[in-house]
């Protein structure tokens, strides 16, 4: 395996809040293929670190990572965590000489609640609701290569619905702090911004899901594919039997967690060619 390094650097501060960025870089000579992570928590949990498996083993293949932290639900409501998530891209894309990478692709990763939100800068990076404007990153956008979705959030507004008929007050009540209403439920909706033909990117994806995930019906990341590629994007989705919400986070060593990292792994080498 290759030798890798793995470093702090902040790129944003807002309202005080110093928002930190933990950058895997592989101990590899030209340029290699890089992904910016949008960590899950319901909005309101979860750093940097959560995805730490898999951006361990990215590094090894010869895959940088830069994985975010960002504000959260108790400190900023929809749209201000994914401003500062498109943010970050930008600011990552206008850094590379100072970071010392060479991205020969820059891609996305987001997991749960962080799919909702790297789902949206995937298909819509320009949007002035989530690209907000900066003098130092005027020469750059948000555009990703490709989407690596895992166990996704892509419709909030049906996961919503989801959680209010089978009684889960918790996830009700995590909604209703990030999301001000159903309305922006719908605007924030990777979902529904395909279905209203809002998407102005449509970069290939993989998605990771599996079947027996309380936090979100394994079926909404079918009925997403099947949107996308009647629009004429790529999207593949691996299925994983018996697998609960955050599976390869959960137990990183199981033989389904293996498998889900080597197909996310050979999909980003793909796309690099």
């Amino acid at each position: 395996m290759t030798d890798t390094t793995a470093d702090d650097f902040a790129y944003r501060t807002i309202d005080g809040i110093e928002l930190v960025g933990r950058l895997y870089r592989p101990n590899a000579s030209g340029p290699a293929p890089f992904v910016i992570d949008t960590h899950g928590g319901a909005w309101e949990s979860g750093d940097r670190f959560n995805n730490q498996p898999i951006h361990e083993h990215f590094a090894q293949a010869g895959i940088g990572v830069f994985a975010l932290d960002f504000r959260l639900s108790g400190q900023a409501r929809f749209p201000g965590p994914v401003q500062d998530s498109n943010f970050a891209v930008r600011w990552f894309k206008a850094n590379l000489a100072a970071l010392d990478v060479q991205p020969s692709i820059i891609g996305g990763l987001g997991s749960s609640s962080g799919g909702q939100m790297m789902g949206l800068i995937a298909l819509q990076p320009e949007n002035p609701l989530y690209c907000v404007p900066d003098a130092a990153l005027s020469d750059v956008d948000a555009s990703l290569d490709f989407f690596i979705a895992c166990w996704p959030i892509l419709d909030p507004l049906a996961r919503y619905h989801m959680v209010q008929e089978n009684g889960n007050e918790g996830l009700q009540t995590k909604h209703k702090a990030f999301f001000a209403d159903e309305a922006a439920m719908a605007t924030g909706n990777p979902y529904m911004v395909l279905d209203r033909g809002e998407a102005t990117r449509k970069p290939p994806i993989i998605g990771i899901q599996g079947t027996d995930d309380s936090n979100i019906n394994h079926i909404r990341i079918s009925y997403f594919a099947e949107k996308y590629q009647s629009l004429g994007g790529s999207m593949t989705v691996h299925k994983y039997e018996g697998q609960p919400h955050n599976f390869v986070g959960n137990a990183p060593d199981h033989a389904d967690a293996a498998d889900a990292i080597a197909r996310m792994r050979d999909f980003v080498l793909a796309q690099a060619g």
